[in-house]
C-alpha cells in the first residue's frame, strides 16, 4: 500500500507536470490565434491554476465539513473548457480527430488524477469523520434496478453511512415482517399499529429497534413534557404565589405606612389640637378671669361708689332732717307768733278791761319776742345747718367722683395688669410649646402660675377654681396643685423663662 501510494502521487506529480506543460503550449498558441498578445502567456497558467486553486478550496471544504458542490461543478466547467482548447488547438476538431484526441489525451489524464485525488481525500475525511458512505454499487444497478432507486434515496435522504448498513436495515425488515406475518397472518389486519412501526418507518431508513423504539421514546417525550408542564405551572404557581406574597407585603408595608403615617398625624393633631385647646381655654380662662376681674372691679367701685351715694344720701337725709326739724320749729315759732299775735288782738281787745292783763300781756309779749329772737337764731342756725350740709353734699360729690376716678384708674390698672398677666402667660405658653411639654406639664405650669399670681401660697388657690380652669376633676386638680408646689420649690420661675 505504502509502493501504491508512493506510486500514485509521483505518478500522478509527472502526469500533472507532462499534462500542464503540454496544456500551456497549447493553450499559449491559441491565445495568439486569436490575438490574445503577450497575454497569451498568462492564459494557459490562469486556467490551470484556476482549476487547481477551485479543486483544492473544494477539499478544502470538504474536509472542514462544509462542502460547497457549486465549486466542485465550476471546475469540471474549466476543466472541459480546457480539453477543448487543447483539442481545438489542433484546429477544427472534426478536420483532424486524430490531432484533436491526442490533445485532449493529456489533460482527460491529468482531470483524472486529481479527480481520484479528490475521492481519496473524501473518503479518507468521511472516514475520519465517523461515516462509512461507499455508495450503492454498479452491480447493484445492473442486478435489481427496481429496489436499488429507492435503497439509494434513503441512503442519500437519511444518510445511511454505508451500503453495507443499508443491506442490514433491508434484512432486518424482511424478517421482521416474515416474524408478524407468522403471528399475524399475510395482511398483517390484527397486528398493533405499535408493531408495524418498523415497517410504517422503512422509507425513512430507521432499523427495526429505531423503529419499535419510538413509541417508548414518545411516551418518554411525553412524559419530560408533561413534567416541564408541571415544573413550569409549579414555577409559574411558586411565581405567582411569590408575586401575590411580595404584592401582599408591600400592601401590608404601604398600610403600615398609612397607618403609622396616620398615627403620627393624629398624635401631631392631637397635640396640636391640645395645645389649641390649651391656648383656646387659657384664653378663655383668661378671659373669663378678666372678666370676672372686671365685673368684681365694676362691682366693687358700684358697691363702693353706691355706699358713697348712700352716705351722701344719708347726710343728705340728715340735712333734710334737720332743715325739716328747723322748718318744723320756725313753723311752730310762726304758729306761736300767730297765737301771740291772736292773743296781742285779744288783749288789746281786752286792755281796757284788764290792764293787769296787759301788763301780763307785754309780759308775754315780752317773752314771745324774746322765743322769736330764739326762733329766729334757730333758724339762722338751721339755716348755718343747710349750708353745710350742702357743702357736705358737695364734698361727697366730689369725693364720688374722685372714688368713680380712682375706680377708673383701678380699672386701667387692673386691665394692664391683665394684658401684662395675658402676655406673661403667652410667652410662658410659647415657651412651653417650644419646650414642645406635654398637657399635663402645661397645666402643672398653669397651675403654678395660678399660686404665684395668689401669692406663692397653695392653700390659696382652691380646687375648685383649678378644676374650672383646667376643666379636669377634682382629684386631677389637686395632683396638679401638688405637682405645682413641687414645680415651685424646684424654682420654677415663668417671667424668666419667658425672658
Amino acid at each position: 500500500m505504502v509502493g501504491l501510494t508512493v506510486l500514485a502521487a509521483v505518478g500522478g506529480a509527472v502526469l500533472a507536470g507532462i499534462g500542464f506543460s503540454g496544456s500551456y503550449n497549447a493553450l499559449k498558441d491559441l491565445g495568439f490565434r486569436h490575438s490574445f498578445g503577450d497575454f497569451s502567456y498568462a492564459f494557459p497558467v490562469g486556467v490551470d491554476a484556476g482549476i487547481v486553486a477551485l479543486y483544492a478550496m473544494d477539499l478544502h471544504l470538504i474536509r472542514k465539513g462544509a462542502p460547497a458542490p457549486w465549486l466542485r461543478l465550476l471546475a469540471h466547467g474549466f476543466t472541459a473548457a480546457t480539453i477543448y482548447f487543447n483539442a481545438a488547438s489542433a484546429g477544427p476538431l472534426l478536420k483532424d480527430p486524430t490531432g484533436t484526441l491526442m490533445h485532449a489525451a493529456i489533460p482527460i489524464m491529468f482531470v483524472a488524477s486529481v479527480e481520484a485525488g479528490r475521492r481519496l481525500i473524501v473518503r479518507i475525511t468521511r472516514i475520519e469523520a465517523g461515516h462509512q458512505n461507499d455508495g450503492v454499487p454498479l452491480h447493484r444497478w445492473i442486478l435489481a434496478p427496481i429496489r436499488t432507486p429507492r435503497m439509494y434515496r434513503q441512503m442519500r435522504l437519511y444518510r445511511i453511512p454505508s451500503y453495507a448498513r443499508a443491506v442490514e436495515l433491508a434484512q432486518e425488515r424482511i424478517v421482521y415482517r416474515v416474524m408478524l406475518e407468522r403471528e399475524y397472518g399475510k395482511k398483517l389486519k390484527d397486528a398493533p399499529s405499535d408493531l408495524l412501526l418498523p415497517l410504517t418507518m422503512e422509507e425513512f431508513g430507521l432499523s427495526v429497534d429505531e423503529a419499535l423504539a419510538l413509541p417508548q421514546q414518545a411516551e418518554e417525550r411525553a412524559r419530560l413534557r408533561a413534567e416541564r408542564k408541571a415544573a413550569f405551572e409549579a414555577e409559574a404557581a411558586l411565581r405567582d404565589e411569590a408575586r401575590a406574597a411580595e404584592v401582599q407585603i408591600s400592601s401590608l408595608r404601604t398600610a403600615g405606612r398609612v397607618e403609622a403615617a396616620g398615627y403620627e398625624v393624629g398624635a401631631e393633631t392631637a397635640a396640636a389640637r391640645a395645645q389649641a385647646q390649651a391656648r383656646t381655654l387659657a384664653a378663655g380662662r383668661e378671659a373669663e378671669a378678666a372678666e370676672r376681674l372686671d365685673q368684681a372691679t365694676e362691682e366693687l367701685a358700684a358697691a363702693e361708689a353706691e355706699q358713697a351715694a348712700a352716705e351722701a344720701r344719708r347726710r343728705a337725709a340728715e340735712t333734710d332732717r334737720t332743715a325739716a326739724e328747723t322748718e318744723q320749729a320756725a313753723a311752730e315759732t310762726r304758729r306761736h307768733a300767730a297765737e301771740t299775735d291772736r292773743e296781742t288782738a285779744a288783749l288789746e281787745r281786752a286792755q281796757a278791761e284788764d290792764e293787769q292783763a296787759t301788763q301780763d300781756a307785754r309780759l308775754h309779749a315780752a317773752e314771745t319776742a324774746k322765743a322769736a329772737a330764739e326762733t329766729e337764731e334757730a333758724t339762722a342756725e338751721t339755716g348755718k345747718r343747710t349750708a353745710e350740709a350742702e357743702r357736705d353734699a358737695a364734698t361727697a360729690r366730689r369725693t364720688l367722683a374722685d372714688e368713680e376716678e380712682a375706680a377708673q384708674d383701678a380699672r386701667l390698672r387692673a386691665a394692664e395688669t391683665r394684658e401684662r398677666a395675658a402676655e406673661a402667660e403667652l410667652r410662658a405658653v410659647e415657651a412651653e410649646d417650644a419646650a414642645k411639654l406635654t398637657p399635663a406639664a402645661r397645666a402643672t405650669r398653669r397651675v403654678a402660675r395660678m399660686i404665684l399670681a395668689a401669692g406663692g401660697n397653695p392653700e390659696a388657690v382652691t380646687l375648685q377654681s383649678i378644676a374650672d380652669a383646667l376643666d379636669v376633676s377634682l382629684a386631677t386638680a389637686s395632683g396638679r396643685r401638688a405637682e405645682a408646689a413641687e414645680l415651685l420649690a424646684s424654682g420654677y420661675n415663668p417671667h424668666a423663662l419667658t425672658a
